[in-house]
């Protein structure tokens, strides 16, 4: 799998990469309801599409290696992200250390009032193909806005029917 934090390669992943997405949602529940259903990892399945998440590594919190497999049709795309920080029931950060998929994320709730939380959704990842890699972006980024935003929504529905965590 990936590198334990602390290598060089792991230090050049938790750089903050030039692709940057951010998503939004406020969610209808307290701040404590949508951080557990947030870092139930495997349960990331059922509100981001084509995916499972399973933990690889750890008991899901600090330290623990997280992988996600995207397919769609022959297409697949492996995530794996080391888990760098969790401050209940607050924000939880990684760093996606996978050979494709690198960079930092984090997700931070911030209490509203007594039942609803605003979820901000933020990743920084590093462009693969160099400069056609950093062409492509601007192509590339409403569909990551749009798919990150969409699987928010989800989620926020979700945690409001009580479906998660």
């Amino acid at each position: 799998m990936s590198d334990p934090a602390g290598t060089d390669e792991f230090q050049e992943a938790s750089r903050p990469g030039s692709g940057e997405v951010t998503a939004t949602v406020i969610v209808n529940a307290p701040a404590e309801r949508v951080f557990a259903a947030f870092t139930a990892w495997e349960r990331q399945s059922d509100w981001v599409p084509f995916t499972r998440v399973r933990v690889v590594q750890g008991d899901g919190g600090e330290g623990s290696l997280i992988e996600a497999v995207t397919a769609i049709g022959p297409a697949v795309l492996r995530d794996e992200m080391r888990v760098v920080r969790v401050d209940p029931p607050y924000e939880v950060g990684v760093v996606h250390c996978g050979r494709l998929l690198r960079g930092p994320g984090v997700l931070r709730c911030t209490q509203m009032d007594r039942d609803r939380t605003q979820v901000v959704w933020h990743e920084w990842f590093h462009l693969p193909g160099g400069a056609a890699g950093r062409l492509a972006w601007p192509v590339l980024w409403p569909g990551s806005k749009l798919s990150l935003t969409q699987a928010l929504k989800k989620f926020g529905r979700l945690v409001e029917q009580g479906r998660l965590p």
